[in-house]
């Protein structure tokens, strides 16, 4: 066993009992060392020693290793972390789930891992802004693959998923194959016999001519036209759960929207099954676009999110469906604080992976607020099965 510089400050945190009382010493003097001088120098002296130890001494280490293993375990997953520092932890080995910007992924080494762009995190010291930072994500994980798709091959990601386990796709935001995906994922097959969530990629707002991109970074490759998935087996006694956070729902007051013509995009549709210029509709009846349209799946919520509305089109973030019966959501006295409450009631102790919506973002005022249990990329749609808006979306696994 060898540990890293983060997995040292864990069991320096930890609190649990170990049968070498050599080892147990040595803790102790790590911990008020580190806890004296809490520098970077110290940290990876604390982690040589305890490598030292650990490798001298594994002959009787033995029951100890499942003690630590435990407590790393046991360590939040998703970390925000210097470039160097991915750059290590891709070395060593780990598989891992990676967002920042283009420029920072394009420069990562080859390994088990893959990746898309963001500038947007939930951290956890709440949501962060950050062009020099990654966001990753471990996965304890030895069988799983990694595949690239074009918008001919999407069709395959639930046949290539395993059986037991979980797939996390990553596909680049206004790409064809985002539209390919978007508008027929639910006709794929195995879509949702197999555990598929993911995200859109995306990019800074507030820089112009950005690129989104989704990464391979077993090649490595960058592709601004093509999805990427990790596909991931889980051991057979574990269950594993695709979970959705959505602080909206249906207002019963809302006219019943309706849409003939499928997509990312409309003019008309049907208003309790009068034919509407949609674009008057929203003006006339001071519809505000924050909130999202809420479709009607068997008594559950999906949210298409509004991107625009320009010269008499409405634009989405995902596309409308026809046959789903959609109601504007019913307004928030507080969208932050509903946030929350969402977040708290939860039980993503477990989560495995998570992200999160820049529309909660950027309307539900995240920004340095904690977001407690779920950290993970800031996104431009989630994929919970297929396309999603305005939620956050999780994975657990559970025995």
């Amino acid at each position: 066993m060898n540990i890293s510089t983060q997995e040292a400050e864990k069991l320096l945190k930890g609190r649990q009992t170990f049968s070498q009382v050599g080892f147990s010493m040595l803790l102790e003097r790590m911990k008020k060392l580190y806890s004296q001088e809490p520098t970077e120098a110290m940290l990876q002296r604390v982690t040589d020693e305890i490598n030292a130890f650990l490798s001298k001494f594994k002959a009787i280490m033995t029951t100890d290793y499942e003690h630590i293993s435990d407590v790393l375990t046991n360590e939040k997953k998703c970390h925000v972390l210097a470039f160097e520092d991915v750059c290590t932890w891709i070395e060593d080995g780990k598989v891992l789930h990676i967002a920042g910007t283009e420029a920072l992924l394009r420069k990562l080494p080859k390994g088990s891992w893959i990746g898309g762009s963001t500038e947007y995190f939930i951290a956890e010291q709440g949501g962060l802004i950050s062009g020099g930072l990654l966001c990753v994500t471990e996965i304890d994980c030895e069988d799983f693959s990694i595949k690239t798709y074009d918008v001919g091959e999407i069709k395959n990601v639930g046949n290539d998923a395993f059986v037991n386990g979980f797939s996390i796709v990553i596909i680049p935001f206004d790409s064809e194959i985002h539209k390919v995906y978007s508008e027929n994922a639910a006709g794929y097959e195995h879509i949702f016999m197999r555990n598929i969530t993911g995200w859109i990629a995306g990019c800074n707002l507030d820089v112009p001519k950005q690129t989104p991109i989704a990464v391979n970074g077993a090649l490595p490759e960058a592709y601004p036209d093509k999805a990427v998935a990790l596909h991931l087996k889980i051991p057979e006694d574990k269950n594993v759960r695709v979970n959705i956070i959505n602080v909206f729902s249906q207002d019963e007051a809302s006219p019943v929207i309706e849409f003939t013509r499928e997509g990312f995009s409309a003019v008309n549709c049907l208003v309790d099954g009068k034919e509407t210029v949609f674009a008057d509709y929203i003006t006339q009846n001071d519809i505000d676009t924050k909130l999202p349209l809420v479709g009607d799946y068997s008594g559950n919520g999906v949210n298409i999110s509004f991107k625009s509305v320009e010269d008499g089109t409405v634009n989405f973030y995902a596309p409308v469906f026809s046959g789903i019966k959609y109601r504007m959501a019913q307004r928030l006295p507080d969208y932050a604080a509903a946030f929350q409450v969402n977040i708290e009631k939860a039980s993503g102790d477990n989560a495995v992976f998570s992200c999160n919506c820049i529309l909660n973002f950027l309307y539900g005022r995240i920004e340095d607020e904690k977001v407690e249990k779920f950290n993970g990329p800031l996104t431009f749609g989630e994929i919970a099965y297929q396309l999603v808006n305005q939620t956050l979306v999780y994975v657990t696994v559970t025995d």
